[in-house]
């Protein structure tokens, strides 16, 4: 009888190591995690990767930003703070032990307190002691990495300014030769920035009104091409395509520089009136006198408030009259009377108001001979 119960003891106590040696086996982890604004995070995840063998693990944090893993085995972890998939901040070298509660915690405000004063040290190259105790070495030197990388960019926006300056200078100054090496320099320096080639344009465009004759055509040549850039960068800006235009119609090229005034007109409609008016203007030159007629109309649609459109406009009309009458009077066709009557309108004192009225006298029009802020008065 006695056996038998010595026995009975004998397997409870094993079962009982058994069951110790098997909880033994489970360490944990514990902490808390804070989130930008201090307070506790709610499902962040809280990674376990061991470092000394295989093996991940995760947790979420509850709505007191606490977590807790109890089921890690004995090891050493890497333990990573991911938020939306991404690793925040993470703990090298967490050592689990049997029976022994490990803490953990993140702070993410104190995180990115701590990232700002890393940040300003770099850029002075001064570190605290503490940063340096806190830092590893890998750390450190993405720093200094970092840090010459700023030094660098700051040295090359230095240049890039002190040479757009000096463009700039010599553009003004009409030296236009050192212009185009200063902003040639420029736009090596910085390529994807289109006001870098629009500055060399202009200075080559300058470069060839400053010449005579078949001397223009590769200043003008080299200024399309680098208008060309710039609208390659911004090809929404209808400035560029506007200069691109002047230059195209300089180089005698009417039928790109139309397309480019009328981009202009789509992209910036409230100055579309213009730039038909350049192209009636062109058309004009070239001996082209329905198709010029037919672009003043449009500017003048577009905008009657512009002036020199409305004129042009009139004096276009004006070699479609017919021959005097039988009484020699001139009939004026139609719209070229109001055209002159609303340039007087807008600019009585304008360059072509002389004209205007000469015209008006021609046609056999009630002259008007005083215009006064849009006012008209009959004598």
């Amino acid at each position: 009888m006695f056996a038998a119960v010595r026995s009975k003891l004998l397997f409870v106590l094993c079962l009982f190591f058994l069951s110790s040696t098997a909880w033994a086996q489970l360490c944990t982890v514990f902490g808390n995690v804070k989130g930008p604004d201090g307070l506790p995070y709610k499902g962040a995840v809280i990674k376990f990767q061991r470092t000394d063998g295989s093996g991940t693990y995760t947790v979420k944090t509850d709505k007191n930003g606490h977590f807790s893993h109890g089921g890690l085995p004995f090891g050493k972890f890497k333990v990573s703070l991911i938020i939306d998939g991404k690793e925040v901040d993470h703990i090298d070298n967490v050592q689990t032990q049997f029976a022994t509660q490990h803490e953990a915690n993140f702070d993410m405000q104190a995180l990115a307190r701590k990232n700002a004063a890393l940040s300003q040290a770099a850029q002075t190259g001064t570190f605290t002691k503490e940063q340096k105790k806190e830092l590893t070495p890998e750390e450190r030197s993405a720093f200094q990495a970092k840090l010459k990388q700023q030094s660098e960019l700051s040295a090359k926006n230095k240049a890039l300014k002190d040479a757009f300056a000096a463009g700039q200078t010599a553009l003004d100054a009409k030296q236009y030769d050192e212009a185009i090496a200063q902003f040639s320099k420029a736009a090596e320096m910085a390529p994807s920035q289109a006001a870098v080639w629009v500055y060399l344009a202009e200075a080559y465009v300058d470069l060839g009104d400053s010449r005579t004759g078949a001397d223009r055509q590769e200043p003008y040549t080299k200024g399309c091409d680098n208008f060309q850039k710039a609208i390659a960068l911004k090809p929404d800006d209808a400035v560029m395509h506007r200069k691109y235009a002047q230059t195209l119609s300089k180089l005698n090229k009417p039928a790109d520089a139309q397309a480019e005034w009328e981009k202009a007109a789509t992209l910036d409609p409230a100055n579309a009136a213009k730039d038909y008016y350049n192209i009636g203007s062109m058309l004009t030159n070239l001996g082209q006198a329905d198709a010029a007629l037919a672009e003043f109309k449009k500017a003048i649609d577009t905008d009657p408030g512009l002036a020199d459109a409305q004129f042009q406009y009139a004096i276009s009309l004006s070699a479609k009259m017919p021959p005097p009458g039988p009484d020699g009077k001139v009939i004026a066709p139609p719209g070229m009377k109001e055209a002159l009557d609303k340039y007087l309108q807008l600019q009585p004192n304008g360059p072509n108001a002389e004209a205007a009225k000469s015209l008006l006298a021609l046609l056999g029009s009630s002259l008007q001979t005083t215009y006064d802020s849009g006012k008209k008065k009959k004598h």
